[in-house]
């Protein structure tokens, strides 16, 4: 398992976490039904405003999954970030994991590693965690 993402969408994941801080950052990528392709970055809100929790506000997700819909796309990456802790994760993530089909992408801004920042993807599917190598596309 692999999830393929633009250097582009990485570096604005990454510096949203980085703005967000010291609350988690949270959004999707969007793509075509099927192709698990990720083409459309759409940071959210994080309606927790929470440096330990993320939770999508409710009325900007319904609007997402109207959008979804009108434009025949789907969820491919699900992403947010962790303030504290390492790039996995949580039980609560894991709970809230309810995209078979989306990577869950991770991101770390800890204090121990900045300025680097642990980018990491993974597999929620009925509560087991795999994770997934990440290629990084130049194009």
């Amino acid at each position: 398992m692999t999830l393929r993402i633009s250097a582009d969408h990485v570096a604005k994941i990454l510096e949203q976490s980085r703005v967000e801080y010291p609350d988690e950052c949270c959004g999707v990528i969007l793509g075509p039904e099927g192709s698990d392709k990720a083409v459309e970055l759409k940071p959210m809100i994080n309606a927790a405003h929470s440096p330990t929790f993320y939770e999508f506000d409710s009325k900007d997700l319904l609007a997402l999954y109207r959008e979804l819909d009108d434009k025949s796309q789907e969820i491919v990456v699900v992403y947010h970030s962790h303030t504290e802790t390492e790039a996995y994760p949580s039980r609560t993530d894991i709970a809230y994991a309810s995209e078979p089909n989306a990577h869950y992408v991770l991101v770390s801004t800890r204090k121990e590693i900045a300025p680097e920042s642990e980018f990491r993807s993974y597999r929620i599917i009925d509560g087991v965690v795999t994770e997934e190598t990440v290629e990084i596309l130049s194009v």
